[in-house]
């Protein structure tokens, strides 16, 4: 099982093949570079000789260099060096090796290995984040076949062991830190694998110490939190901002909204520092496929926006803090000052909250003991493959939900989309609506509720009533997806700022007088009721939900930083 989107971007510019073996070839072919490519990444990099068996990079490595093959022939292999050592490709000349988690600083979880001795170039991830500045053929050859190659490994299981029960909150917990960060990995659970038995006994690691989280090359980690898992992957802290920092700009939250905001204030000179406490991307990160972002009309997915706006983020110089969550918020000689769980403590001049909004729950019993394992809030790859065997139901007519029904019929045989109201077109785009109805595995079922859950040891349906008639029937179906509703992330503010009922954040001309600071200002577009403190995203009441949306208020809300501060 793992936590990526199962969407191959789509390729712009034809990727020459080459004949490698394994998984990586298997849904997209592996790039040759030409002469002109080869020179081009030469003045980056450095050549270096090889002999069979040399290690260029091994698994548990913090980081690892591009490695373009000159001549000669490299392996990547899972397991090296070990009796269940396995083959995952083969490059020969002009084929380069890496994948996503190169630019995302995630340590190796597989190893190159030369099997034919030779030459190969080596680039610095520093100088790859220059390639991909700088040279946009070749950045947008090497982002797509990272992103390809990252979705193939996904299918393979290579990468992070995670043992656990399926009934045991924490598991679910880092099986959702695996979905959102799309972080290649295998679930094995206590109650369906032997294997899991097996492991257990070799690693001489008793039940009461699950879930535990094997990553290759490093200690094992024994139930560990979202910090303790990010920092043993490399991926916490792109930077170490020690126990307190000053910013010009603080942006809470990593989704399209926080990133845009990020990216926007880095470019026009503010010291900015980008917070996101589980996973950059948001919830629009685990979206499979989005098709009506401008200017891409075969769509992209979810992780490919998001892993293009950390590059970006990176190349303005933005500071950035992952499994960084926001717990407090306070004032100090007119800064903001935001207070994470580590203790860190950042003063900025302004504040930009992008925490965005969850999924509500079904209000149905039981539902704690399934989700994560046969109850979901996102439809990546990795619950795909755990479903793929049989139906499956989503629940909510919004786009979200119409995006997971058109990725999941996919692999399904069958999904159900269970709505309250009479039809999908008073919440959901008509694009989406003509698709699901094109699609013969999707049916709509309208005025339909999830009244109960159906299974003992193991999620096997759902109980559902028909608000017309109040008739009720059981729905047999492997996994459950819910989109209803949402919850902004605004518990850590306090009450200090104005919000709407339902706990969005007030902004602008929203804000009743009431509420508002005395003197007589008169918030900007996007500023909450504090000065200096802007709301963009799904968090903000009244927000659109979609990415260019968001998007745009991340941009705008920077823009109106300046017509503040002045």
């Amino acid at each position: 099982m793992t936590s990526t989107n199962d969407v191959e971007p789509p390729e712009p510019i034809p990727l020459p093949e080459q004949g490698d073996t394994g998984p990586l070839t298997q849904a997209g072919r592996s790039p040759v570079l030409d002469a002109a490519q080869l020179e081009v990444l030469g003045s980056y990099g450095t050549e270096h000789a090889v002999s069979e068996g040399d290690v260029l990079f091994a698994e548990g490595d913090q980081t690892y260099d591009l490695i373009v093959v000159l001549e000669g022939e490299v392996q990547i292999v899972a397991n090296a060096g070990r009796p269940e050592e396995t083959l995952i490709a083969t490059y020969g000349p002009g084929g380069f090796l890496g994948e996503i988690s190169l630019l995302t600083g995630q340590r190796a979880f597989l190893a190159a290995v030369a099997r034919k001795p030779g030459r190969v170039l080596r680039v610095p991830v520093a100088q790859v984040r220059e390639v991909m500045a700088k040279e946009a053929l070749l950045s947008e050859l090497i982002l797509r076949t990272f992103l390809i190659r990252h979705a193939n490994l996904t299918r393979t299981g290579s990468g992070l062991t995670l043992i656990g029960s399926r009934f045991a909150a924490d598991t679910r917990r880092i099986l959702e830190v695996l979905a959102r960060n799309r972080l290649v990995s295998t679930w094995l659970d206590l109650e369906g694998s032997p294997q899991a038995e097996a492991m257990l006994r070799e690693l001489n690691v008793p039940v009461d110490a699950l879930p535990i989280v094997i990553v290759p090359g490093r200690p094992l980690l024994r139930n560990p939190s979202i910090r303790a898992l990010l920092d043993a992957l490399g991926m916490s802290d792109t930077q170490d901002a020690g126990p307190s920092t000053t910013s010009d700009l603080l942006v809470v939250g990593g989704g399209p909204s926080g990133l845009s905001a990020a990216v926007y204030g880095a470019s026009e000179g503010l010291a900015t520092v980008l917070a996101e406490d589980t996973a950059f991307g948001g919830q629009a990160g685990t979206s499979s496929l989005i098709e009506n972002y401008l200017g891409f009309p075969a769509g992209l997915s979810g992780e490919e926006i998001a892993a293009r706006a950390v590059l970006q983020a990176e190349k303005f110089g933005v500071q950035m803090k992952l499994a960084a969550k926001a717990i407090a918020l306070s004032e100090d000689a007119g800064s903001h000052q935001v207070t994470f769980d580590d203790g860190e403590v950042i003063s900025a001049t302004a504040l930009i909250i992008a925490t965005g909004a969850r999924y509500n729950r079904l209000p149905v019993d039981r539902l704690a003991e399934f989700e994560g394992v046969g109850i979901y809030y996102a439809a990546t790859q990795m619950e795909a493959q755990a479903c793929s065997t049989g139906p499956v139901a989503v629940v909510g007519g919004g786009n979200a939900a119409g995006q997971a029904a058109l990725f999941l019929s996919r692999t399904s045989p069958r999904v159900y989309i269970l709505i309250r109201g009479d039809s999908l077109a008073t919440s959901m785009s008509r694009y989406l609506i003509d698709q699901i109805e094109r699609d013969g595995r999707i049916e709509v079922r309208p005025h339909t509720e999830v009244s109960g859950l159906l299974g003992q040891d193991r999620f096997k349906g759902v109980q559902l009533v028909e608000s017309v008639s109040q008739e009720t029937s059981n729905l047999e179906v492997a996994g459950l997806f819910v989109f209803i509703g949402a919850k902004p992330g605004t518990d850590w503010l306090d009450r200090q700022l104005a919000t709407d009922s339902d706990g969005f954040l007030l902004t602008g001309p929203d804000i009743p007088l009431s509420q508002r600071e005395p003197g007589g200002r008169t918030p900007l577009f996007l500023e909450t009721s504090r000065a200096g403190i802007f709301a963009v995203g799904d968090v903000r009441s009244g927000s659109i939900k979609r990415v260019a949306t968001a998007i745009g208020e991340g941009s705008m809300a920077v823009r109106l930083v300046f017509d503040r501060l002045s």
